[in-house]
């Protein structure tokens, strides 16, 4: 269970890495990123930074240019906060709304082939 200050600090990190991505950096493949959820460590050495793209097919693309950035990232966070670590960002892919979809999807096509079968 994390500490309200992490909570805290998670949410901050959560939205000026999305201010980062979309107005500082010049890297047009990271305009399509949505980030999650920040989940940083308690001793605030790593934060893991969940995010999705709009577009499947460039995840590997993304996922490049997001770890090629991560120090420049970090950098632009420690100017911005007030803390007295940074900490080192890694990026993971969320996919929880693609498998969300593949259930939905799932579950419609049970709903749909159990009232054929009733009629």
């Amino acid at each position: 269970m994390a500490t309200f200050r992490i909570e805290r600090l998670n949410r901050e990190f959560l939205r000026l890495t999305a201010d980062i991505l979309a107005n500082r950096l010049k890297n047009e493949t990271l305009r399509d990123v949505v980030l999650t959820h920040v989940d940083c460590s308690r001793d605030l050495s790593h934060a893991k930074v969940y995010y999705t793209v709009l577009d499947d097919s460039s995840v590997q693309l993304v996922k490049d240019a997001l770890e090629s950035s991560a120090g420049r990232i970090r950098g632009y966070l420690g100017r911005e906060m007030r803390i007295r670590q940074i900490p080192e960002l890694h990026f993971i892919f969320d996919d929880s709304e693609r498998r969300a979809r593949d259930i939905d999807a799932l579950i419609e096509r049970v709903i749909k082939e159990d009232g054929i079968k009733k009629s």
